[in-house]
């Protein structure tokens, strides 16, 4: 019911003539004040009471609902949530005193002598509820007001709630599971019951053969026998008839019993048919009823944005006053459903990001008179899906990034050196590392430098993406994109040599094809639809070898759409669509961009599900950070760079402090995703690689580098406790150049080190 007044609040605020939303929050005052009083909770029954009151005398027209009548009234239902809050923690509430006489002298039209100055959590932490405070009684209205269950039938259909249940999310989520293996069994039958259709089908193409074959054995059979009649009627000598003498009375015999056989057979297969067709309408009215029964399933765990937006909007009511700023909250698509653990874990991003925006990104109400901008900022957030993505974007109107500040506050924690030349994108990307921040002071709202580091890092376990777009003086958006993760969807399957991968059939366009040729020439695109889709290889995105295209004349393309994002994508064969079942991948496949899942076919194979706009995403970005980095890396770096990977934090520094005593530059990754995402930002010249780390272990990270064309010339030098020939033949079928066992000896490590880079050292072991 609170979230419910918070919403009529909200639309209080834009239209502030609208008495329908004054009658709306007094229903649901005098509700709450009702239940409060009749379980003995008198301090949020007198609030309550307090706060209708106020609404009387704005309905009565007694005084003006002007901006701090409105912002009262927040205030009051802030501290009704917090009331309840703490009543549901079993905690003691107290007698908000000073904020009831706040809300009768306002509604009396007249100064309060105490303002209300004492914060919700120090008011109602008393344990003893204060006396009760003489509230004036409530006066009859002008109209009349049509309470639930007291009135207007009409207003009764739209406010009467539907029974609920309570179901544990646990349990949820496995009966959703459990409707998943249903609709994989059902796939199952599917193809088995396709199966014996196809041994039906050749069991009459057999039958009609051997009914072909009995009719030229009773032809051949009947000749022979009228041609030994004709030849001993020839010679003179009398004969019967052979029907007479029964002669070919057995072989006849044979042939009608067989020919019978194959009637029989053919009745039988018929028979068969009939069953199929019965089986085959069994199995649609049982997918028809599985498939309502997954989707009502993830209609449940489907949950309305909208049910988060009044803690949002708390969350920027708060956040502005503790920064004496002035912002509004405005959302765009709070209608639309997400999947519950997407909500549940964007909940904290999100009240993170808005935190950010009103501590960093809006200005002091003075600073925004002086720029010319209204002394109320507004913070924006838009829900909407693109494809198979969910597009959460939060947008401020405040001043935008402090590039300055951002880039000092990197070069003085070593991030980045004091003359590297950074892109803006990059700069502000630099927001999300951990402990970074440009607040000058820590505050209770900001300034320890983990609210980015949250949104960055839940979003990348969700698999999702952030863009930030800012504008100096005119504010900061982010754009998050978060994949859709529905248990059920329909998919287009395409094949890479013998690898089949399925694609959400909400991010797909349409299939097209294309001249070999073009596939080679730079920055080709594909023409569809009136829009121009840029080329790219499934094969090089997902780091097998490239498509081809054998048995096509043309090379077949998956056209893929996402917001602004545009891709032909080549494969060897698009084989179709189908609904699948989508699996979690785990935690080691979560954090991976570009995987959104796998799905078990009917014969039990697993296949990859891919999201592939973060893969073209990816590229392009790795492709433009080569192309601006490559020649100035070449030109700047004396000395060669080597990634040490090792999830033991000694090896790392034992080894990146033997390696600097030499004269080499030193970075460290500690496993092999780790080690994936620095490497898109820089190649080393060698690497020292562990083979058993979480996440990625050292064999999938050098198959990973070999098959990527960036980091196939890196060597590889792998230092591991495993010392057995097993490990070290796999090493050497995988590419690995050296193979070295735990504990090392130095000079070995130093004498391999210098032999794959080609470097000569003086007699003091540094470099020449």
């Amino acid at each position: 019911m609170l979230d419910h007044s918070d919403g009529l609040l909200a639309q209080l605020r834009e239209t502030p003539a609208d008495e329908a939303l004054v009658t709306g929050l007094q229903r649901d005052l005098h509700t709450l004040k009702g239940g409060a009083r009749t379980s003995g909770l008198m301090a949020v029954g007198e609030l309550g009471h307090a706060m209708e009151t106020l609404l009387e005398a704005v309905s009565n027209q007694r005084i003006e609902l002007d901006e701090a009548t409105i912002g009262l009234l927040e205030r009051g239902f802030d501290r009704l949530h917090g009331m309840v809050t703490r009543i549901a923690a079993r905690r003691a509430i107290g007698m908000p005193q000073a904020l009831i006489e706040e809300f009768i002298a306002r509604a009396e039209n007249r100064p309060v002598e105490s303002p209300a100055a004492a914060t919700p959590a120090a008011t109602d932490a008393a344990a003893a509820p204060a006396p009760a405070a003489t509230l004036p009684p409530l006066k009859p209205l002008s109209k009349p007001i049509a309470l639930a269950g007291m009135g207007e039938e009409d207003d009764a259909l739209a406010r009467a709630p539907q029974e609920q249940v309570r179901i544990r999310a646990d349990l949820l989520d496995k009966l959703v599971n459990y409707a998943g293996e249903v609709a994989i069994y059902r796939a199952r039958l599917e193809q088995q019951l396709a199966a014996f259709r196809a041994a039906s089908q050749e069991m009459e193409r057999t039958n009609t053969r051997l009914r072909d074959q009995l009719r030229r054995l009773d032809a051949e059979t009947e000749a022979q026998i009228i041609a030994r009649f004709q030849r001993e009627s020839d010679s003179g000598r009398e004969a019967f008839d052979p029907l007479e003498l029964d002669r070919f009375s057995t072989l006849q015999q044979l042939s009608r019993a067989l020919a019978e056989s194959a009637a029989d057979l053919q009745s039988l297969h018929e028979s068969m048919e009939e069953l199929t067709r019965q089986y085959e309408t069994l199995l649609t009215q049982q997918s028809r009823v599985s498939s309502e029964l997954q989707e009502g399933l993830m209609r449940t765990r489907m949950l309305p944005f909208e049910s988060l937006v009044p803690r949002l909007r708390r969350v920027v009511r708060q956040a502005a006053a503790d920064t004496g700023k002035q912002a509004q909250l405005k959302v765009d698509g709070a209608q639309g459903e997400l999947d519950r653990n997407v909500l549940e874990r964007m909940t904290a991003p999100l009240e993170h990001m808005l935190r950010n925006a009103i501590a960093h990104g809006l200005e002091s109400p003075e600073a925004r008179r002086a720029a010319g901008k209204p002394e109320e900022g507004t913070i924006r957030i838009a829900i909407r899906r693109e494809g198979a993505e969910v597009v959460l974007q939060i947008a401020d109107d405040g001043a935008g990034l402090n590039r300055a500040a951002i880039r000092a506050r990197a070069i003085e924690r070593g991030l980045i050196a004091p003359d590297a030349q950074l892109t803006d994108a990059e700069l502000d990307q630099l927001i999300m590392q951990p402990g970074f921040s440009t607040a000058e002071t820590v505050s209770r709202l900001a300034g320890r430098g983990v609210g980015m580091d949250v949104v960055a890092s839940e979003v990348r376990q969700l698999g999702g993406t952030i863009e930030i777009a800012t504008q100096p003086g005119a504010g900061t958006t982010f754009t998050l994109r978060l994949p859709q993760t529905l248990a059920v969807t329909q998919a287009v399957f395409v094949r890479i040599g013998e690898t089949q991968f399925a694609v959400p059939i909400a991010a797909v366009r349409g299939v097209g094809r294309i001249p070999r040729e073009e596939m080679v020439k730079p920055g080709a695109s594909y023409r569809y639809g009136g829009e121009d889709y840029a080329l790219h290889d499934l094969g090089a995105l997902v780091g097998t070898l490239p498509a081809k295209g054998e048995g096509h004349l043309q090379m077949p393309l998956l056209l893929v759409g996402s917001g602004d994002l545009r891709a032909a994508v080549a494969v060897d064969d698009v084989l179709g669509s189908r609904e699948i079942v989508v699996k979690s991948g785990g935690p080691q496949l979560a954090s991976i961009p570009g995987i959104f899942g796998a799905t078990i076919m009917g014969d039990g194979r697993v296949v990859v599900i891919l999201d592939v706009a973060p893969l073209v995403r990816r590229q392009a970005a790795q492709a433009a950070t080569a192309a601006r980095h490559a020649q100035p890396q070449v030109e700047q770096r004396r000395v060669p760079l080597v990634m040490v990977v090792d999830d033991s934090v000694t090896m790392r520094k034992v080894t990146g402090r033997v390696l600097e005593r030499h004269g080499f530059e030193v970075v460290t990754a500690k496993d092999g995703l780790d080690a994936l995402e620095r490497m898109a930002e820089v190649v080393p010249d060698l690497m020292l690689l562990d083979i058993e780390m979480p996440r990625m272990d050292g064999y999938e990270l050098a198959s990973a580098m070999k098959a990527d064309v960036r980091l196939r010339t890196v060597p590889i030098i792998m230092i591991t406790s495993r010392t057995g020939e097993k490990h070290r033949q796999r090493a050497m079928d995988i590419g690995v150049e050296r193979y070295l066992g735990k504990p090392y000896q130095e000079p070995e490590l130093m004498r391999h080190v210098h032999e794959l880079l080609k470097l000569e050292v003086a007699g003091d072991g540094l470099l020449q």
